[in-house]
């Protein structure tokens, strides 16, 4: 499980309106966590675009492993388990990967 990789997650249960659900997930923390720690950082994927300012739209492509047109939602950040991982689609490359971080900064307003 390393940054940038797309998976597969089942994010149930859930409340109010946390994305739900068995759904891809965009790995956004870094490898020392990813590696070491029992969670990761995630932003889900909904191929319900909205365009929100900062978030990242994919085409689906072999690499990523997506089948539309999808959505990251950094709004919806949050660490889960990784046994909740269920299986690796793809990857996203390095400038969209830069470019979700910056929309999540902007978001929690670290600077």
């Amino acid at each position: 499980m390393q940054k940038g990789e797309i998976w597969l997650v089942n994010l149930n249960p859930t409340k109010g309106s946390e994305q739900a659900g068995t759904r891809p997930v965009v790995i956004v923390s870094g490898n020392l966590l990813n590696n070491f720690a029992p969670v990761v950082w995630i932003c889900p994927i909904t191929s319900k675009i909205k365009n929100y300012k900062g978030n990242l739209v994919l085409k689906p492509t072999k690499k990523n492993g997506l089948t539309e047109k999808s959505e990251v939602l950094n709004l919806h950040l949050r660490s889960v388990a990784k046994e909740r991982l269920i299986k690796k689609l793809g990857v996203i490359s390095a400038t969209e990967l830069t470019h979700t971080r910056r929309g999540l900064s902007e978001i929690m307003q670290l600077d």
